[in-house]
């Protein structure tokens, strides 16, 4: 900010000369004390300095619209839209999101430094804001293979980035919980730049959350259960509620939300595909949901907007109040969260649903960031599991809309020593293809819970390494949508009858496509189309729950590229009991 910009600002509040943009007659929504109150809003170089009565050179009149904070996505991984950022800014912001606080870990795992530094420049100049939190476990644990190692020293000259707020997730709670270098070294790097720590904390016991508060971290959005949250509130972390398109915790959380503790509590969407954020929204259909479940629209609005900001150091952001940023929204009807306008800084970037596109110049990725899948040659043999006499296996049970899984024992249908899969027991194949580093390794399990009737499907999304994660009904489609996969360069590929029926391209780190959004929802219409054809009939979406069984940091049994994970004995156990 200038001395002419502050004089400036200070004549308009002062009323000593015209705003350059003024908002009348809108019932001006105050997250401070959960009331509505009237006035003209003046607006000058992006900034509000003032409620009360004011002349503009510009005047919007609200027509008796709600006048209420932009709303703030806590935690988000921009990755899993499958969009670049400049793309994803197009989605959210019709939704009232203006500003996402992310972490990259996706295409860090992939691509390292040179992929975070690729978000960023990507991320430049847009309507929205984005802020970062860089990654804390790369990889997630020892016990996969990623494309990268991040260590202190490869984070500290980013960290000082004005857009880096601090290190995101630490969810490798072990190297913690044992103060190991390599972990306490980013906590120091963190605290010496005055920047704070996102924590993960998925099915940890509570005295977890003593040896995190006391390591500084603040905030969670693992939280599946009333009592888990009541535990992290009161050891003084923030609680952030989750909404994305695999994990679905609101319903279950909302009420552990008080007049008491409700400004440590925010909303976010963690992770949510491209087609979700466009049919439901981001933070508002948080909003919409919590309204619908009972919750005060102003204390849900306040906690979508003011909390967020507040959690995250974001000082101007958050409220309608004299030195705060102009970011608003117009809302038809509170109850619906139906918005009309959102204006970012002063102007309008979105009318009735519809982003006001601009000119903007999206920066080229690296060609070592769209060559990224590396497979040998696969046969039906690589895929073969053995089992004994007993014919007894150690399952992963999925659970529809949540990231935890469940370890069943099973008796499954064996053919000459080996595993077959079975449509009656709805007892699949699993694969987990090492494609970082063409090491060979090849991960096998049983899966239980998709209801694949026939063919299979794969994807380079499996979070946090992103190798190449695959299920099915036979081993001849498996191996078809996997070499697919690196024939595409990554993405999303569905195959039958040992033919690719649908496939979604994913070049940028096998995790992102350089797309418009719209075509990308196109693709994704049509694999929804296809996995009808398999006989999938589930209320979950199947590639995101595949991509998460890969994520060895949340119970219970998972598979990596190195095998079955059970990971409350935090160690690889064989399928055969």
């Amino acid at each position: 900010m200038t001395a002419e910009h502050l004089k400036k600002r200070i004549a308009v509040a002062n009323q000593q000369i015209p705003a350059d943009l003024v908002i009348k007659n809108g019932r001006i929504i105050d997250v401070f004390n959960l009331e509505i109150i009237t006035g003209d809003l003046a607006i000058a170089d992006g900034m509000i300095v003032g409620i009360g009565a004011f002349e503009g050179h510009q005047v919007i009149d609200a027509k008796n619209r709600y006048v209420s904070p932009a709303l703030i996505d806590g935690h988000v991984h921009i990755e899993s839209s499958m969009v670049t950022p400049s793309e994803f800014a197009k989605v959210v912001l019709p939704h009232g999101v203006t500003t996402v606080i992310t972490d990259p870990h996706e295409i860090a795992n992939v691509s390292g430094i040179d992929g975070i530094r690729f978000m960023m420049e990507d991320a430049e100049h847009l309507s929205l804001n984005v802020y970062f939190m860089l990654p804390s476990c790369v990889p997630a644990t020892p016990f996969e293979n990623s494309g990268s190692t991040l260590l202190a020293h490869d984070l500290e000259a980013l960290m000082t980035h004005e857009k880096v707020l601090g290190l995101a997730e630490v969810m490798d709670y072990p190297s913690l919980r044992n103060a190991e270098k390599h972990m306490i070294d980013k906590f120091l790097l963190t605290f010496k730049n005055n920047k704070q720590i996102d924590g993960h904390l998925a099915g940890l016991e509570t005295n977890a959350i003593n040896t995190y508060r006391t390591s500084g971290v603040l905030t969670d959005h693992e939280c599946t259960t009333v009592e888990e949250a009541l535990e992290r509130l009161r050891r003084g972390m923030y609680l952030l509620i989750r909404e994305g398109s695999v994990a679905k915790d609101l319903n279950a959380l909302l009420p552990v939300v008080t007049s008491a503790n409700a400004r440590r509590c925010l909303f976010c969407t963690d992770d949510k595909h491209l087609d979700d954020l466009i049919q439901e929204g981001s933070i508002d259909h948080n909003i919409r949901l919590a309204i619908r479940y009972g919750l005060d629209p102003l204390l849900a609005i306040q906690m979508g907007s003011l909390n967020a900001a507040e959690c995250y150091g974001l000082k101007d952001k958050g409220a309608l109040a004299p030195g705060y940023s102009a970011d608003f929204l117009l809302i038809d009807d509170l109850a619906s969260m139906t918005i009309s306008e959102v204006y970012k800084n002063g102007e309008c970037i979105a009318q009735n649903g519809t982003f006001i596109e601009k000119e903007d110049k999206k920066p080229t990725p690296p060609p070592h960031l769209m060559s990224s899948v590396t497979i040998p040659t696969m046969n039906e043999d690589d895929l073969r599991i053995l089992i004994g006499e007993t014919k007894q296996a150690h399952i992963i049970e999925i659970i529809p809309n949540q990231l935890n899984t469940i370890k069943l024992q099973e008796e499954v249908t064996v053919s000459e020593g080996h595993f077959v899969p079975s449509l009656t027991q709805d007892q699949l194949k699993i694969a987990v293809v090492e494609r970082h580093h063409h090491t060979g390794n090849i991960g096998l399990g049983i899966v239980k819970g998709f209801g694949l009737q026939r063919g299979a499907i794969a994807t380079t999304i499996a979070h946090d390494s992103h190798n190449i994660v695959c299920t099915g009904t036979n081993d001849q489609d498996m191996l078809v949508a996997i070499q697919t996969l690196q024939d595409i360069g990554g993405g999303l590929v569905i195959s039958q009858e040992g033919k690719v029926v649908s496939a979604l391209p994913l070049p940028i780190a096998g995790l992102m496509t350089n797309w418009p959004h719209l075509s990308v929802n196109d693709a994704l219409k049509d694999i929804s189309v296809a996995l009808k054809a398999l006989g999938f009939k589930g209320k979950f979406n199947p590639f995101l729950t595949l991509s998460f069984l890969t994520l060895p940091v949340i119970p219970a049994l998972k598979l990596t590229d190195l095998g079955l994970f059970d990971v409350e004995q935090a160690r690889h156990i064989p399928v055969q009991v």
